[in-house]
């Protein structure tokens, strides 16, 4: 049912006269009732590739956590210590600006992508595709195909419906407090959390996440599936203004197909009168969101190309031409472009300011992190402690350094102050700092007391790690009293 037909739905409101001397009132429901979707079994190309994108994200999300990195997770996001370890790179909170560029690429990304062939992030690689798809896949193992399912629903309580049903949530029960705990080892080394599980020593907080997110695993993958992508994504609602004429759809040819109707094998459609669509239905009952795509393109379609898959199976055994349901842009369904004019067309001035900003973005981010010192440094003045004279005749500040070493490898640094005439550090000028680990240092520096008027007077400490060209410059000021 498309959006015409839910507005025409929701408009007609029957009404109910009521008897002469009665003063009941009747309830009438202005929407009708969500009915399940059973959607059916497909095979074909766009299956397949879906399929293979369902491996490939399972496998870099199950595995990535238990890769190490020399003698740590590869990839481990470590809250406590606030620090993220990406193979090897070691970031800081101050390198947050490196999550705001992935960001910025991943939302161009999308843009860039919706552009050129409409929803193939929610179709193949979203998180409530990949997770329903698997979920589906389990249902129908244990359950049977579309109308197995309808049927055991539909059916009288039974042991054989009582064991399918307990049977499949267990598994999908199983993979979700799994998902949960793959989730929380990017967080927590996932090997101390499966000790900790087993010696029943996990945190209060580690338990709430695990369950938070098999919950929502459970519930969006095996309950909500199609109402997540309908009626929770954001995605569904302004996609429309990143689509044109260009963008490519999963649509069908209306002018080849229509009127549909049912025939034998073989008749001819020149004396039926008859398109190419045999009204069959089987694009409506495997669409994952339950929409007719024969209808035209709507908010609820996820571009995953199960209708194309399924009309292109059904014309194959009607000896018709494939394509009665495909990839195409509008402007080539309207003036009949080959698929070497779509396709020129795809490369289109929008698509193509996306793809420069979107390399830009990509290769500055990619520059930064090679040009990135692998070290961070703080400067703090001790604001507790005033400037005063020293016992040897000088006038004195102290500071309080951060040094964080971004390397895994134990690092020594040398420290200098500049900026004021016979400015000195008093204290010592070697730092060593454990690997991937920070350090405070305190830091005092003096002038011959007389030698600078009074007032406050910029200064800069240099940090040079030895052994490699890493350098850094802080700045601060030197307090000078009256």
């Amino acid at each position: 049912m498309n959006s015409a037909d839910d507005a025409k739905q929701r408009q007609t409101i029957p009404i109910i006269p009521e008897p002469s001397g009665a003063s009941d009132e009747a309830m009438v429901s202005l929407y009708a009732a969500s009915k399940k979707i059973y959607p059916r079994a497909v095979q074909g190309f766009f299956a397949y590739w879906r399929w293979i994108c369902v491996v490939l994200t399972q496998l870099v999300f199950y595995g990535l956590p238990w890769l190490e990195w020399g003698t740590r997770q590869a990839v481990l996001f470590d809250l406590a210590s606030r620090r993220f370890y990406i193979f090897g790179l070691v970031l800081y909170p101050q390198d947050f600006i490196y999550l705001t560029g992935l960001l910025v690429i991943s939302a161009l990304a999308l843009f860039l992508f919706t552009a050129v062939a409409g929803r193939l992030w929610c179709g193949y690689a979203c998180p409530q595709t990949v997770y329903s798809e698997i979920f589906l896949w389990i249902e129908r193992k244990v359950e049977g195909d579309r109308s197995a399912r309808m049927r055991l629903d539909d059916a009288n309580f039974s042991m054989e419906k009582l064991v399918k049903k307990c049977y499949k949530h267990i598994i999908w029960i199983s993979l979700s407090i799994w998902t949960g705990f793959t989730f929380v080892g990017y967080f927590t080394p996932i090997r101390d959390l499966v000790m900790e599980f087993f010696l029943t020593q996990m945190s209060s907080w580690e338990l709430f996440w695990v369950f938070f997110y098999a919950f929502a695993t459970y519930g969006n993958a095996g309950f909500m599936r199609e109402q997540v992508c309908k009626y929770m994504c954001p995605y569904a609602r302004f996609q429309s203004a990143m689509f044109d004429n260009d963008t490519l759809i999963v649509t069908y040819d209306a002018e080849r197909g229509e009127p549909r109707g049912a025939r034998a094998k073989g008749a001819d459609t020149s004396i039926l009168n008859l398109g190419a669509c045999v009204d069959c239905s089987l694009c409506v009952q495997v669409c994952p969101t339950g929409i007719d795509i024969r209808q035209g393109l709507q908010y609820e379609c996820i571009g995953c190309g199960a209708c194309a898959d399924v009309c292109n199976t059904v014309m194959d055994k009607l000896g018709y031409a494939r394509g009665l349901v495909r990839y195409t842009t509008q402007n080539a369904m309207d003036n009949k472009w080959t698929p070497k004019d779509m396709w020129q067309r795809l490369m289109r001035p929008r698509v193509q300011i996306y793809t420069m900003i979107l390399a830009t973005v990509t290769i500055g981010l990619l520059v930064s992190l090679s040009l990135r010192t692998p070290f961070k440094v703080d400067v703090v003045r001790d604001r507790s402690t005033l400037s005063r004279i020293t016992e040897s005749g000088t006038l004195e500040n102290v500071y309080r350094l951060q040094i964080m070493n971004a390397a895994e490898a134990v690092q020594t640094y040398h420290l200098s102050v500049k900026g004021l005439p016979n400015l000195n550090i008093t204290t010592e000028t070697e730092v060593v700092v454990d690997p991937a680990q920070a350090r405070w240092v305190v830091l005092r520096a003096d002038v011959p007391y007389g030698s600078v008027p009074s007032g406050s007077h910029k200064i800069m400490f240099e940090i040079q790690a030895l052994g490699s060209d890493a350098f850094a410059v802080e700045k601060s000021v030197f307090i000078v009293p009256r």
